[in-house]
């Protein structure tokens, strides 16, 4: 184990360089321990009581990373050498071998040439466990082994090649491993079969490359794959974020309370569905103004308790936007600062006025990242936490960075956005990716793709595309927060769209500029008519089967996908016809480009 003193930003040890991924640092190929191997003294806590909520217990660190120029006492992560066989690019030698010249780790072979990890690992298939191919063992396998019996009690280990046949073409048929002390030989090709490191003995060790042989406690039960070793599949990070902001309690919490003070609730709660239940229940509904299902719903015990902590992080964070915009020009001077502006008196196209219902300037927000743990091959294989140390269980450290930014916050109107997702013939269009997102193992990571949730993750896109023009910020800096979602007790019908940095300073002010509602109206406008025509049209509008597990519909990069850093769920779940309309659906804002562009 060597501390690396690298030039990665700060982001990038969240993800997508976090705990257990493979980095090229400075020419190698190596990997970050979990934290329990952290110098704490460099990694200073991160505080953010509602992430910490939803986390359970632990503590937030900021990773003892650092981007620039590196002294001897600079802080450093420590890394493992991953994979540790190599072969030598001069004399195609092929070993895990190696020492140190003047005090460091060298990776220069002895005859001088640089050594080059090998490019193929083995990853178990559910357990998210790594390790290296021992090649060695791997070359003296196979049908050759069965038949002659010198290649397979052969134990001449320095004499391993790896070499790439010119005569064979490319592909994996022209790369092999060849041992010139029996002269047995295997191409890689070999190595791709379904089974293949079965059927050659090589099981799975049950741990990760930096874990001792001691922390396996029982075998793990799964074959080992080879795979790539830059592969994406071999890292699938599990990150978690929140921003910084005063919890608001939803506005279903607070009716609640004003329920169970009512003086006739305690008779509603003693009846316990009785005949006197539903008369009561109205008695106290025309006192608060509220439904009778609703002082039902708090009597049965529907609503949580008050006073709960761990609130959905989404809903705590709609209800302070709310709060927010009902209060205008925010003069606080907290890491929450929004400015609610009204569209009272705007001039614009009245089919996209009248669904927005509020618009807010994000002046400053703090958001935190933290890395949960990740899973490799596999969406569905096991967890492995951050923190693998004795303290996992009480006290575990999560990887976390805190970011400072500034974005735009749209308000939609809940009850034309409720009447227009209620026609079948939207609920059929969204049916299409529900059913979908069902059949994927990415379902646990995705939102219901229901179709306000569609709509608007759409919409927030193709602003993301227009505001890459007007903001002075690149595409791939903006992020995304889609609230959204029909089925909870407080409707949430919103997007935010915001951009956050490490420094303290963090923006530029572009967004907040641009949050205006006399500048953000013809910019989603603008957005609109980009989106109108695909440079992949009429496949794009026409089709139903895009993008990753073919969970988009009609939405291509020629029109709606952005990068991958800034989209909550990976370009998914998008779809222009429910925001533009098509020939079988009305979409969200359909008739917003017909009512510019007629003549005045």
């Amino acid at each position: 184990m060597e501390k690396i003193r690298h030039d990665l930003r700060l982001s990038e040890t969240i993800s997508p360089f976090g705990v257990g991924a493979i980095v090229d640092v400075r020419g190698e190929s190596l990997m970050a321990p979990d934290t329990s191997w952290w110098d704490k003294k460099f990694a200073h806590e991160i505080s953010c009581e509602r992430l910490m909520a939803r986390l359970g217990a632990g503590v937030l660190r900021q990773p003892p990373a650092h981007a620039g120029r590196a002294a001897q006492e600079t802080p450093a992560l420590p890394y493992w050498r991953f994979p540790a066989w190599r072969f030598c690019e001069r004399c195609d030698k092929l070993s895990k071998l190696t020492g140190r010249k003047k005090g460091k780790w060298s990776n220069t072979c002895d005859c001088g040439g640089a050594l080059v990890p090998m490019r193929y690992v083995a990853v178990c298939e559910k357990g998210s466990h790594i390790q290296d191919i021992n090649w060695f063992q791997w070359a003296h396998r196979g049908r050759e082994a069965r038949l002659n019996e010198a290649v397979r009690f052969c134990r001449d280990y320095k004499a391993l090649r790896f070499h790439k046949l010119a005569t064979r073409g490319e592909g994996l048929a022209a790369l092999v491993v060849k041992c010139y002390g029996c002269k047995n030989e295997r191409k890689l090709a070999e190595l791709v079969t379904k089974g293949a490191l079965h059927q050659d003995g090589i099981r799975c060790v049950g741990r990760q490359p930096w874990e001792p042989e001691s922390s396996v406690k029982k075998p793990c039960p799964y074959e080992l794959v080879a795979v790539q070793r830059g592969a994406t599949g071999n890292y699938i990070a599990d990150r978690i974020s929140a921003l910084d902001i005063p919890e608001e309690r939803p506005q279903s919490a607070e009716t609640a309370d004003k329920i169970r003070g009512h003086m006739l609730f305690g008779r509603v709660v003693t009846d316990n569905g009785g005949p006197q239940s539903e008369l009561l229940a109205q008695l106290i509904a025309n006192d608060l103004g509220v439904t009778a299902e609703t002082v039902l719903g708090v009597a049965g015990g529907e609503e949580s308790p008050a006073g709960e902590l761990l609130l959905d992080l989404k809903d705590g964070e709609w209800a302070a936007f709310l709060k927010k915009l009902d209060e205008g020009r925010d003069r606080t001077g907290s890491d929450f600062v929004v400015d609610g502006r009204s569209l009272e008196g705007l001039v614009g196209p009245q089919g996209l006025l009248g669904k927005i219902s509020g618009i807010g300037q994000v002046r400053r927000v703090r958001e935190v990242r933290a890395l949960r743990g990740f899973r490799r091959h596999d969406a569905e294989a096991k967890l492995i936490n951050a923190d693998l140390g004795a303290d996992k269980s009480y006290r575990p450290t999560y990887p976390a960075i805190e970011l400072f930014g500034e974005g735009i916050f749209l308000r939609f109107d809940e009850k034309k956005l409720a009447a227009w997702e209620a026609q079948p013939e939207v609920q059929a269009r969204a049916g299409i990716l529900k059913k979908r997102r069902a059949d994927s193992s990415w379902a646990g990571r995705l939102d219901v793709p229901e179709p306000r949730y569609i709509a608007l993750h759409t919409l927030a896109h193709l602003l993301i595309r227009r505001l890459a023009f007007a903001s002075g910020y690149a595409s791939a800096s903006l992020q995304e927060r889609i609230y959204a979602n029909s089925d909870r007790t407080d409707k949430t019908a919103g997007i935010l769209i915001y951009t956050a940095a490490g420094d303290a300073q963090g923006t530029l002010g572009g967004l907040v500029r641009l949050g205006d509602p006399k500048k953000l109206i013809p910019l989603l406008v603008a957005a609109l008519d980009d989106a109108d025509f695909c440079s992949n049209d009429p496949v794009c509008i026409e089709s139903d089967r895009q993008g990753a597990s073919q969970l988009n519909l009609s939405a291509c990069h020629g029109c709606s996908l952005v990068s991958e850093t800034s989209c909550e769920t990976g370009n998914r779940l998008l779809d222009r016809q429910l925001v533009l309309g098509g020939s079988d659906v009305r979409g969200l804002l359909d008739n917003v480009l017909t009512d510019v562009r007629q003549p005045r």
